[in-house]
């Protein structure tokens, strides 16, 4: 049997704006896996991140986090239990220093007291990062920026990081890096869950996978049983060449 997850939600409808976003969407994640949401544009995956993470607030349904519901919670309450988001595009502080943006991960009471130790770890994960310090977040390459949105991420000391769409736009070997950098992350006890367009990279990475499609679960369970499902290939056209969204 499984232990209890470590993030479950149940149900959950999301409106954005006027548009219903979400329809009865039910997953969990498991403690120190890495699990994969995939889907094309649209699907909805960004949004059921922002949902989780208290950016939005649902219209029915239910999260809970370790055993606590959290789905009325604000966005700071829920980095301080411990999930933290890194957003798609990077959204560095283009004017403040590398140092800086790290230190703005800090901000809640019980990361503050973990600050040094987290940035050692941030520092280890990324060396660049630690080297370029003093740099304004700026003048980091599209692949810099990418690892200092998931150094600031870890410097909130979470048990759980949402991470949006992390690949997008960066270089084949950057990529290769920043996949490397989650299995290590993992490896520190911190359970993964991130949003993907790249089918087939999804599935070579994640211990599991759930497939969305127009705001809705449509397929979930272990990447070595998807890879051969076939209604992943009916769901997304022209995932069988070369298994990609376009």
């Amino acid at each position: 049997m499984h232990e209890d997850p470590l993030l479950k939600v149940s149900h959950l409808d999301t409106f954005y704006g006027g548009f219903h976003a979400l329809w009865d969407v039910s997953f969990e994640v498991r403690s120190n896996e890495i699990l994969a949401l995939i889907g094309a544009n649209g699907s909805g995956k960004s949004t059921l991140l922002d949902t989780v993470s208290g950016l939005i607030k649902p219209s029915r349904g239910e999260i809970e986090f370790d055993g606590t519901r959290i789905d009325s919670l604000d966005a700071h309450q829920i980095v301080t239990l411990g999930i933290s988001q890194v957003p798609e595009g990077r959204r560095v502080f283009p004017d403040l220093s590398v140092l800086d943006n790290l230190i703005l991960g800090s901000y809640n009471p019980k990361a503050r007291l973990e600050k040094g130790k987290n940035l050692e770890t941030v520092y280890e994960l990324f060396p660049v990062l630690k080297a370029r310090s003093d740099q304004l977040g700026k003048t980091l390459s599209g692949g810099e920026q990418q690892m200092l949105a998931l150094g600031r991420g870890l410097m909130s000391n979470p048990r759980l990081m949402l991470i949006d769409e992390m690949s997008l736009g960066l270089a084949p070997i950057i990529i290769d890096k920043v996949y490397t950098a989650l299995k290590e992350i993992r490896h520190k006890g911190i359970t993964i869950l991130f949003v993907e367009q790249n089918v087939r990279r999804s599935l070579e990475e994640a211990d599991r996978a759930y497939i969305m499609e127009v705001g809705r679960v449509i397929l979930g369970g272990d990447t070595e049983t998807l890879r051969e499902e076939e209604e992943i290939k009916k769901a997304y056209f022209g995932i069988e060449l070369d298994w990609e969204i376009e």
